[in-house]
């Protein structure tokens, strides 16, 4: 007798929000968000949002989108990526990672822990693009209110806006679950 065994999905939407390059000085990131979801669902306790250390002189892009300007003393104060590594690996290592493009959250976990393995990943402005393959833009704060997301999402997250960390990984966890469901 064959026997399967089903195990629920669980997977974690992470979110950067960086600084940008700079001459002179790499791009990094200034806040991290994430949250897991379990069998398709939201798990709201799970949400987790944190400011990232950067030197209170550090240039950033004049494009880079974000309230970093108005934060400098508090961001100057924040714990590094590498301090919160043991909150943040409970979360990321071991399971599916979820980004609207995946490539800047690949790169700044792949460069700050070289030695563990992240995801596999699934890239939700990939799926939107071949999935919703006529729309004007694939910005997440585009897709949200194309796919009839944005009140879920004030409910979710009351106090945050687009290129907020949190925000941002709620939302591709919302896209994802939106794109699965047609």
């Amino acid at each position: 007798m064959y026997l399967c065994y089903i195990t629920p999905m669980r997977l974690t939407a992470i979110d950067f929000e960086t600084t940008g390059t700079v001459p002179g000085y790499p791009n990094e990131p200034w806040q991290v968000g994430l949250v897991t979801i379990e069998d398709g669902k939201i798990i709201e306790e799970s949400r987790f949002s944190s400011w990232l250390k950067i030197d209170a002189k550090r240039p950033f892009n004049k494009f880079a989108p974000g309230r970093h300007s108005q934060i400098r003393d508090v961001l100057a104060d924040a714990p590094t990526l590498a301090e919160l590594f043991p909150e943040l690996s409970k979360r990321i290592l071991g399971v599916s990672l979820i980004a609207h493009n995946t490539a800047t959250e690949r790169n700044i976990l792949t460069k700050a822990f070289p030695l563990h393995p992240f995801g596999p990943w699934v890239d939700t402005l990939t799926l939107a693009r071949e999935a919703l393959p006529s729309l004007p833009s694939y910005a997440l704060e585009d897709l949200l209110p194309v796919l009839g997301l944005t009140d879920e999402m004030r409910k979710l997250c009351p106090d945050t806006a687009p290129h907020d960390a949190l925000y941002d990984a709620i939302g591709a966890a919302m896209v994802l679950g939106k794109i699965m469901q047609k």
